[in-house]
């Protein structure tokens, strides 16, 4: 029988993995997943040799997991280098998990822009002088950045949880993409970290189609959305839930409906 705690999300560790092992251990899942931001300061598959005995471990890479060479090493030549989510959709313990690292950069592309500026890394490539790529491919700042391409692959694919560094429109600092994502992938929940918090996203929910929920700083979470570890900066920071806007009518002419607009 499945359990609300066989997969655990870990939130941005930012090299802190201190707990890793004593969550596990107390509470036994089939898997856990990190939602970027690991910052690993030695090789992964080092730190979390103790974990990996006890269950399997998946990520997804964040915005701060390119800041340097080493850091990028650690976690992408590192023994679980195959275990990233990103891109693709993976069975782990009964469901289906599609992930989706990084973030928009402006310089690639974000959502709100009309058209992006590079579809995939190739054409990153292609575009800059070979004496900026990163040994002989895409410059090491851009390998957390969200491409076109990876977005539309996954867009075909179906899953039953979406993991993403980045959070969807629920959050003020989100993105509706990631909803459109959500929904095209046909998931139930959405498990993001970078925010360094926990929020309620309820209010949004039958909005956007999925549940979706935040995870804090050094954080767990479980498939419920229930917190088995708070984020060590869970409430230090402003709410961040977008406002929920609401249809509102005309009362002089009824028949024609109008939003809002309240920000």
């Amino acid at each position: 029988m499945s359990s609300a705690n066989d997969i655990l999300f870990f939130g941005d560790t930012h090299g802190g993995f201190a707990h890793c092992l004593t969550v596990v251990e107390q509470v036994r899942p089939r898997a856990i997943v990190f939602l970027g931001d690991l910052q690993a300061e030695a090789p992964l598959h080092d730190i979390l040799r103790d974990v990996m005995k006890l269950t399997e471990v998946w990520w997804i890479p964040g915005n701060h997991d390119t800041d340097s060479e080493l850091i990028y090493d650690n976690l992408f030549a590192s023994e679980l280098a195959d275990r990233n989510l990103d891109g693709r959709v993976v069975e782990i313990a009964g469901l289906r998990i599609a992930g989706l690292g990084g973030v928009f950069r402006g310089r690639i592309w974000t959502p709100q822009q009309a058209k992006w500026n590079y579809f995939s890394p190739d054409d990153f490539i292609k575009s800059v002088s070979p004496r900026i790529h990163f040994r002989g491919g895409l410059t090491l700042k851009q390998r957390s950045s969200i491409f076109p391409s990876v977005y539309m692959a996954l867009r075909t694919q179906c899953a039953d949880l979406l993991v993403t560094h980045e959070a969807p429109s629920c959050n003020r600092y989100g993105f509706a993409a990631i909803d459109r994502l959500g929904r095209q992938l046909g998931i139930s929940k959405l498990f993001h970290g970078h925010h360094h918090d926990t929020y309620d996203y309820r209010p949004h929910f039958q909005r956007m189609g999925f549940e979706a929920y935040a995870v804090g700083y050094r954080g767990v979470t479980n498939l419920a959305g229930e917190i088995i570890r708070a984020g060590e900066t869970d409430g230090e920071y402003p709410d961040r839930v977008a406002e929920v806007r609401r249809r509102v009518y005309n009362s002089c002419c009824p028949t024609k409906p109008f939003s809002k607009n309240t920000d």
